[in-house]
């Protein structure tokens, strides 16, 4: 990079704990820096993600720009031929996260400018590498400094406690930002939306379709293919989800302390302030940090 190229920082929010521990850090440790926050919104989010945002905002002195693509949620799912998004055609984190990023640096790229996009990938997940910039965003640098700079998943709770803010209140309940419908959710977190936010759930269900009924033909379920929400209706369904979820996390704490039995000395790094039911709920049902949800929409 010449000396006389002009840059944008930018730094993009989703409403988890990584990329909000990100943005303090880089206020803390990079003051000179004038960072962009950036929070791209697909409408649909969870309001505790709304609230979380603005207490950041406080702490960061700065606002966050709100960012989306112009159309709904719907108007999406119409160009999609109404076929609903999942794991295998995730068309939402594209339409309505990925693309609206793009367009919104696309004229800092066209000015002459080097965008540097922080991305809140910390040390202890190296099978992540984030956004890759196309062949027409070569001025697109993404950088990763916990990462860099050896900060794990302990270090982002230290951050967030020492900043006032704590852990975002969605994690009471639920183990990713994202929108309410997110397909990533498990029964149990189908289970807890319906009970914290019912008018979030019957919207859910009403996109739910049987191929009968449907236009295009298509069964979708949010929780799977034989399982409608409407079964959530049963109270004796509820309990046998929460009882089956109690019985993962009976195994896992067992887990956890046969593994601390193992360690050598009082100071191996465990985390015990984690908030199990939530924080470590990928890990209670043997998937990765994230469970192949898209970092862009709950780092």
């Amino acid at each position: 990079m010449s000396e006389d190229k002009k840059v944008k920082h930018v730094l993009g929010l989703s409403g988890g704990k990584d990329s909000a521990a990100l943005a303090v850090y880089m206020a803390r440790n990079y003051p000179e820096l004038d960072i962009e926050y950036f929070f791209t919104d697909t409408g649909k989010e969870l309001p505790e993600v709304y609230d979380f945002l603005e207490r950041l905002e406080i702490q960061l002195r700065k606002p966050i720009k709100h960012i989306n693509s112009g159309k709904d949620f719907d108007y999406w799912l119409a160009q999609h031929n109404n076929y609903l998004p999942a794991g295998q055609q995730r068309w939402c984190t594209i339409r309505m996260k990925l693309e609206p990023f793009e367009k919104w640096i696309r004229p800092f790229l066209d000015q002459g400018y080097e965008v540097i996009s922080y991305v809140g990938i910390r040390a202890d997940e190296p099978w992540r590498d984030g956004y890759r910039p196309n062949e027409s965003q070569k001025d697109l640098t993404i950088k990763m400094p916990f990462a860099e700079d050896g900060i794990k998943k302990q270090g982002v709770f230290d951050i967030l406690e020492s900043a006032g803010l704590g852990l975002p209140k969605y994690y009471d309940w639920r183990s990713r930002s994202g929108c309410t419908f997110c397909f990533f959710q498990r029964k149990i977190e189908w289970v807890r939306l319906r009970e914290r936010h019912p008018e979030a759930f019957e919207e859910a269900k009403s996109y739910e379709k049987r191929a009968e009924t449907s236009e295009n033909g298509e069964t979708f379920f949010w929780m799977g293919p034989n399982e409608p929400l409407e079964t959530l209706e049963d109270p004796e369904r509820v309990a046998q989800i929460k009882a089956n979820h109690q019985k993962v996390i009976e195994r896992f704490e067992k887990k956890k302390k046969r593994e601390r039995k193992r360690r050598l000395g009082m100071h191996a790094m465990v985390d015990e302030t984690m908030l199990i039911d939530t924080l470590d709920m990928d890990a209670m049902y043997d998937l990765e940090e994230g469970g192949g949800a898209c970092i862009t929409c709950y780092k």
